[in-house]
């Protein structure tokens, strides 16, 4: 057997090796992208907030949505770059139903209400381990999914690296320094506090290290030490590098939220024709490249900037037109390199990113998204409002588990409690819990339990 070869069988290992049902042609990864879409945390997604609340619109994208935007934004890098036969790289890339599954789960672990909902849990869990979206997606797929009884879906060893977009624990990663710059009067409210200074370190639970090890196990020591290396910032510290099917869907995941947030933004209204030019106004440069392509590839020598920004800003057949050639922009200037990080395997050293001038294009358009959609200040009150249902919900149930949590996440909680003796297992459960719900059941909980005229002991969340 080839080295290559070997290796490859190495990434398709699984925690618990299950024998295949009779007749099974499936390769291993197109079992793990069937298991990523029939697992209830996939379907939750479909209630979950992207960047705008819930039940406000019928049109924009919920994390569901996104989730399955950036799986195809993730397969056409995928194809584009394995047409090119001249590359030597060529041979590492993912399969379609390897990339695909990794990038209709990256967004598995995010808790209700958005990024508001990921600090309020890291708040509440910052003395029992922390709280991360993506270190939870890790939980879940190894973990807590129904699929197998402590494996979670029991994805591939290659599956799992994929999904491990920080290799660095939490432990290893906090600055409590930071945390403490947020001052809490002792005459305010617990759930009352600044996100800015509770946001979590980039990393995977502790608690989650036996999931870390297996995919680890697969690699030289050496390799290993260098792939988890860290850098201090100002908050946390951060983990240096990615794999390559990591890098393919981290970059999938920048191209879906620049462009498609962009295009819900235009609908709604929420970014004017004013806005675009005085954003644009000296940096209408950064466009030239995409121009020209357009012109190249479409063979129209007339089309310009300012017919880009007519189309945006037109019909919506027009809007969706421009935002695809923006979209297939991004994935025809995609390019893989050897990060030159010292590592011999090839998952662990080389990535794909954008051609430089893709990658300005594209942050100066998120910048655009980030001031007038993301810190909106209605948008902002809607996940002020998400974090203190989240913080008073870890609040109540944490004060009297046995009197809040549903049967099930009692007898985990016990267990738990049990099995490790420490505060951290419990809460943990608890923040698990929290963690898997939508958006409506953790509203509807909220009320239940705090409002007076609300809830019934016949009524199902």
């Amino acid at each position: 057997m080839s080295g290559i070869t070997n290796q490859m069988t190495i990434l398709q290992k699984r925690r618990e090796q299950h024998n295949k049902h009779e007749k099974d042609v499936r390769t291993e990864y197109d079992r793990d992208e069937a298991r990523v879409i029939h697992s209830p945390a996939f379907r939750r997604l479909q209630s979950k907030t992207q960047v705008l609340g819930l039940g406000e619109s019928d049109f924009y994208r919920t994390r569901l949505t996104h989730s399955m935007e950036v799986a195809q934004i993730g397969r056409g890098i995928v194809q584009f770059l394995s047409a090119d036969s001249n590359s030597k790289y060529q041979q590492y890339l993912p399969c379609a139903s390897l990339i695909s599954a990794i990038c209709l789960a990256h967004d598995i672990g995010h808790p209700p209400f958005g990024h508001g909902g990921e600090v309020a849990l890291n708040y509440c869990m910052r003395e029992y381990g922390g709280f991360e979206g993506n270190g939870q997606t890790l939980r879940i797929l190894g973990k807590l999914d129904k699929y197998t009884v402590g494996y979670g879906i029991n994805p591939t060893r290659r599956m799992l690296l994929g999904v491990l977009k920080y290799p660095a624990s939490y432990e290893k990663c906090v600055n409590t320094q930071f945390y403490e710059q947020n001052e809490i009067c002792p005459q305010e409210p617990y759930w009352l506090f600044k996100a800015e200074f509770n946001k979590p370190p980039k990393c995977y639970h502790k608690t989650d290290q036996d999931i870390v090890d297996f995919i680890f196990d697969g690699f030289e020591d050496k390799d290993v030490k260098i792939f988890t290396e860290i850098e201090q910032t100002k908050s946390h510290a951060k983990s240096l590098y990615k794999s390559l099917d990591c890098s393919i869907m981290n970059l999938a995941d920048n191209i879906s939220y620049s462009l498609h947030d962009l295009e819900d933004a235009l609908s709604l209204g929420m970014i004017s024709k004013q806005d675009w030019d005085a954003h644009f106004q000296e940096h209408t440069h950064l466009f030239d490249d995409f121009i020209s392509k357009v012109k190249q590839i479409h063979e129209e020598d007339n089309f310009s900037y300012e017919q880009l920004v007519q189309g945006l800003f037109g019909e919506s057949s027009r809007r969706k037109r421009s935002i695809g050639a923006l979209v297939n922009y991004m994935i025809t200037n995609t390019e893989i390199y050897d990060v030159g990080n010292g590592c011999e395997h090839f998952l662990l050293t080389l990535n794909v990113k954008l051609s430089d001038e893709a990658e300005q294009l594209r942050d100066k358009i998120f910048s655009l998204v980030k001031i007038k959609v993301i810190n909106d200040v209605n948008v902002q009150q809607l996940e002020f409002k998400g974090q203190k249902v989240i913080v008073e919900l870890f609040q109540a149930i944490s004060k009297d588990p046995e009197r809040f949590l549903p049967e099930t996440t009692k007898k985990r909680w016990k267990a738990a409690i049990e099995a490790e003796q420490t505060e951290s297992a419990g809460k943990r459960v608890i923040c698990d819990y929290i963690s898997g719900m939508t958006d409506d059941y953790a509203t509807r909980l909220y009320e239940k339990i705090y409002t007076p005229t609300k809830g019934s002991i016949f009524e199902r969340l």
